[in-house]
Parts: C-alpha cells; structure tokens; sequence
C-alpha cells in the first residue's frame, strides 16, 4: 500500500504542476501565457518577466512531468520546490500563513510534499525503481 500511497501522491501533485507550468507557459488551462505571466512577474519585480515566466513555467511543467512519472525524483522535487519558495518570497509570505487571506499555506504544504517525497524516494511504482 505504501508504493500505490506514494504513486497517488506523486500523480496528484505532479499533474497539477503541468497544469501550471502550461498556464505559464501555453496559456491553457485559464492561464494567461508567457506574455501575460511575464508581464505580471514584471509589476511584481522579477525582471525579465518573460523570462521569468518561461523559467517557472519550464519547472512547473517538467518538474511536475518527472515528478508524476516517478523519474529523476530528487531533482523533479528541487524543481517543484524552487517554485514554491519563489512563490512564498515573492507572492504570498507577505501576505501571512492562511491561505485565505492569500497566504503562504497551500504553497508550503506543496513544498513539503515535494521534498518530503524526494528524499524517502518515489516508490516502486515509478520509472526510478526501473532505471536504478
């Protein structure tokens, strides 16, 4: 039961990373693109916006992708968390703990997950047990 605990993790968190990597950088899902987050990362003073965008998007996506996928789970976990402490530093520490008043909460509960589930390792449902 531990390694289908671990998948489910892995799947649930993972694919909602794609999702915001894509709304960064595809604009899908209600996201606004590259242009539109870049322009937001700049009112919010992290300049190049675009390119800012471009690399919390690439590690949204592809760290969620490899983080699903159970591949390359310590650095899939280093991607996700990156984005988490930007978020937190940048975005919703000032704004306190609770989520509710747009806070840092939700964004520290993914960043446990994600090094919670790179350091015990992703389970034997996942591309790493095959590989290593």
């Amino acid at each position: 039961m531990l390694d289908a605990g671990l998948l489910l993790i892995r799947l649930v968190i993972g694919l909602v990373f794609v999702g915001h990597g894509a709304q960064k950088l595809f604009g899908w899902f209600g996201g606004y693109g590259l242009k539109g987050t870049g322009g937001w990362f700049d009112s919010i003073g992290m300049k190049p916006g675009v390119t800012m965008a471009f690399l919390a998007g690439f590690a949204e996506l592809a760290g969620g992708a490899l983080f699903a996928l159970g591949l390359f789970t310590p650095l899939a976990g280093v991607m996700i968390a990156a984005t988490m402490v930007i978020a937190i530093v940048k975005v919703h520490g000032p704004n306190g703990f609770w989520s509710t008043q747009n806070g840092y909460e939700y964004n520290l509960v993914l960043l446990a997950v994600a090094i919670g589930i790179a350091m015990t390792g992703p389970g034997q449902y996942a591309l790493d047990a095959l590989i290593f």
